[in-house]
């Protein structure tokens, strides 16, 4: 028989590659799959690198078509019987680094088929820590807050993470790198329009909205249209604090005709996680759209204010992001220890 045409080497049992031969251009359409969200979703695949990323995607069910690696010294590390239905490629590490996105390239790429969030098997440890605390991203913009987002839901312990339409993609590079395993870790739903937002959503659940705007400005307007009978309950409040029922929607004129309603507004420390709970948080340049606002109040959800020092711009919306659903999950987790409290030592009579 004639001489097979690809050189090949083994890894091990069972485990065979092939050396890349002089302008092999398969590494230059990953790069293609990689930097074009067009080319992303029409062909199903995106692309990974990384020793970390690659073995979380691997680890969490994230289907691996092919690898390419500059030493076969990374495939021991990766878990085997994952590679043996890849196709894994050898080649030199300066064509990796010529088409990596990182600064210190590690050697290591791989296309995966896009994962489905419904089909991922996520890590134990993150499962047991999730609490009914989800996140919305509203208009986030920038890859590299996206990613920041994601890492911070996962590591409050989000149970989910909805990206709606204005949202950057979140299979890009930037966000990749940004989310440290994070999309491996939490079932993240992207590209949804508000109108489907509420099926992803449990039973019952409060949205709020994350508010990193300053609050002085709210304070005027919400004064103002809710007229001298709006003094707010707590003298320190940014607007009327703690509403005994649930608010009513005082709908007022926004920008451009659009109809936004009114959502009482209180600071992030105090109590909003009555449970289930999905905080919106919205980026620096869009902001969040009204459609947020009206799921909100159609909730009965409240306006979380972070009080910034006068003067100072908002906040970054990964920062506030950040300080939210960590609050949230302080609230929650001590609302958890009251309840163990009670059931040991139960009140008399």
């Amino acid at each position: 028989p004639p001489p097979p045409a690809v050189e090949r080497g083994s890894a091990g049992p069972g485990l065979w590659y092939e050396k890349a031969a002089p302008g092999d251009r398969r590494l230059g359409k990953v790069v293609t799959i990689a930097k074009s969200k067009k080319f992303r979703d029409h062909h199903g695949k995106v692309v990974l690198e990384g020793h970390r990323l690659i073995k979380d995607a691997l680890e969490a069910g994230a289907v691996l078509q092919s690898l390419f690696f500059s030493t076969v010294g990374h495939l021991k590390e990766l878990p085997e019987a994952k590679l043996k239905r890849a196709n894994l490629v050898k080649v030199k590490f300066e064509d990796i680094k010529s088409w990596s996105d990182l600064i210190t390239p590690q050697g290591l790429i791989g296309i995966f088929s896009k994962p489905d969030h419904a089909k991922m098997s996520y890590p134990a440890a993150q499962l047991t820590s999730s609490l009914p605390l989800l996140l919305i991203c509203d208009n986030i913009r920038d890859p590299g807050n996206l990613g920041t987002i994601l890492r911070s839901a996962a590591g409050a312990g989000c149970e989910k993470v909805l990206l709606t339409k204005g949202c950057v993609d979140p299979w890009e590079p930037k966000v990749l790198r940004a989310g440290m395993g994070a999309h491996f870790r939490l079932p993240i739903v992207a590209n949804l329009d508000w109108e489907s937002v509420p099926g992803n959503l449990p039973a019952g659940v409060q949205v709020c909205v994350a508010d990193n705007k300053d609050p002085g400005a709210q304070a005027e307007t919400a004064s103002v249209s809710r007229g001298a009978g709006g003094a707010p309950g707590n003298p320190k409040a940014p607007v009327k604090s703690k509403p005994k029922a649930a608010p009513e929607c005082e709908d007022e004129e926004g920008a451009a005709g659009v109809r936004v309603p009114e959502l009482a507004a209180q600071y992030y420390y105090e109590n909003w996680t009555q449970t289930p709970v999905a905080v919106v948080i919205g980026g620096e340049t869009h902001g969040l759209s009204p459609d947020a606002l009206h799921l909100a109040a159609s909730t009965g959800g409240k306006r979380l204010v972070i009080p910034v020092v006068s003067g100072v711009d908002s906040l970054n919306s990964a920062i506030a992001a950040g300080i939210v659903l960590f609050e949230g999950k302080r609230q929650l987790l001590r609302r958890h220890e009251r309840e163990d409290e009670r059931q040991k030592f139960p009140v008399a009579g």
